[in-house]
């Protein structure tokens, strides 16, 4: 026996069944509408149509940040390093500037300046008394190699050629030296590191 919402399709007097069960029900009109399609209301407008930017609006307008865009913040610069000033004797001169003259490659300027400021410079100023010794020590390096050369050179061409490209060299080599220790960057001669530690702890400053 069928079920009651037995709906097998493959029932071939299905069809037939549910014309019967119309027939006998009959259908229920809609009130009021006479079986006719009702329209729906039109929408109320509740904003502005949707309109293209000006070419001059375009660029000014940021969809997330409004209407005057995002202002990018300034990347943070460290603020450069005030230059201080120290004595030697009465003399008063900037930081960089003693920490460069030790460097300094003609005659004898960079020696006696290095050894000067070991002197009067005191040890609570140990980047100035590196410097110094550095360069005093970088300085007696260059000059005992070039005596020898030159004691070389009075008995051989090459030796002459050999010392006149040392000088060149080591010229321009203090010469960088003295422009990066006046930029207040890092300078280490390794060649002349033991000289420098010795330079810097026998000669004592005065008080």
């Amino acid at each position: 026996m069928a079920k009651k919402f037995d709906t097998n399709p493959l029932d071939p007097s299905f069809p037939e069944k549910v014309k019967e069960k119309v027939k006998q029900k009959g259908t229920t009109p809609l009130h009021g509408g006479n079986g006719k399609t009702r329209q729906f209301a039109d929408p109320a407008v509740t904003e502005e149509q949707t309109r293209r930017f000006r070419e001059a609006e375009y660029g000014g307008f940021d969809p997330m940040y409004g209407q005057e865009g995002y202002q990018p913040t300034a990347l943070y610069k460290e603020p450069e390093p005030e230059q201080r000033s120290l004595k030697i004797g009465n003399i008063s001169l900037p930081e960089n500037i003693l920490t460069a003259l030790p460097y300094i490659p003609f005659s004898v300027i960079g020696l006696v300046a290095g050894i000067i400021e070991l002197i009067f410079i005191p040890k609570s100023e140990p980047k100035v008394r590196y410097h110094a010794a550095q360069g005093v020590a970088a300085q007696t390096a260059i000059w005992i190699i070039s005596a020898i050369l030159g004691t070389i050179s009075l008995g051989s061409d090459f030796a002459g050629t050999a010392s006149w490209i040392f000088g060149l060299v080591t010229t321009i080599m203090l010469l960088v030296f003295a422009f990066k220790a006046w930029q207040g960057k890092p300078i280490h001669i390794e060649s002349v590191e033991s000289l420098t530690d010795w330079l810097e702890e026998k000669i004592k400053p005065q008080n």
